[in-house]
């Protein structure tokens, strides 16, 4: 039985419109730019970006693309002599139970203090911006924003670390793609504001607030599924 997504993303490399050579830095680009291309806030396709995502989410990580590339033959691989044979359904059922554990741990290890650090972004802004607003021009309170950006980029970068610490257990994919998707627009959030911040160029306070906001409705999507994958 083939991994739940390698059989998602028949091929991420041409999803992404690129070969099994491509850099990690080409697959990292060619994702963000047909990210942009296609959100459905420009008018894409929503079922183009989770293939988006899914593509990325398999071959950002080293170890599961070289995986993908063996399975499907972009360099030799062992014999498959045994891979159709039949499991003993005890045997299946003690990987179920030990999937099952898995799954726990990654929530309780992984997903939920993440969580918690991108509430500790995310839910404090609408504050910040009022009080940013009150004179952006003045010193002392341009100072205090730029503290909250730097605090939330400091805990943006704990996220990323226990984004990557633990591999996804299988079945949670298409939620930890999600939680990903979330991940991004808080960044890129931070990046906006940060450039509003040296110019006081107003699209990128507008565009920085607005992204805070989508992300602000992924987190709560994030929870109710979570919820699912926790009965």
């Amino acid at each position: 039985m083939g991994s739940p997504l390698a059989s998602t993303v028949a091929d991420p490399y041409r999803v992404l419109g690129l070969t099994a050579a491509a850099s990690g830095a080409e697959i990292k680009a060619a994702y963000r730019a047909l990210v942009k291309q296609h959100h459905p806030d420009a008018g894409g396709d929503q079922e183009r970006i989770i293939a988006l995502n899914a593509a990325w989410e398999l071959l950002r990580d080293g170890e599961r693309r070289r995986a993908y590339d063996l399975r499907y033959s972009r360099v030799p691989g062992p014999s498959q002599g045994t891979a159709g044979v039949r499991a003993p359904s005890r045997a299946r059922s003690g990987q179920a139970r030990a999937a099952d554990g898995e799954l726990s741990l990654w929530l309780q290890q992984v997903v939920a203090p993440i969580d918690r650090l991108l509430a500790q972004v995310i839910n404090p802004f609408p504050a910040q911006l009022r009080e940013l607003s009150a004179d952006p021009y003045d010193d002392s309170l341009m100072e205090a924003f730029c503290a909250f950006l730097s605090q939330s980029q400091a805990k943006l970068e704990k996220v990323e670390s226990l984004y990557r610490s633990r591999a996804c257990p299988a079945g949670a994919q298409a939620f930890a793609l999600n939680l990903y998707h979330c991940l991004s627009q808080v960044q890129d959030a931070l990046r906006d504001l940060e450039r509003y911040t040296m110019g006081y160029v107003d699209s990128y306070l507008r565009d920085g607030r607005e992204l805070l906001r989508e992300a602000k409705r992924l987190r709560s999507q994030l929870l109710a599924e979570r919820r699912q994958l926790e009965l």
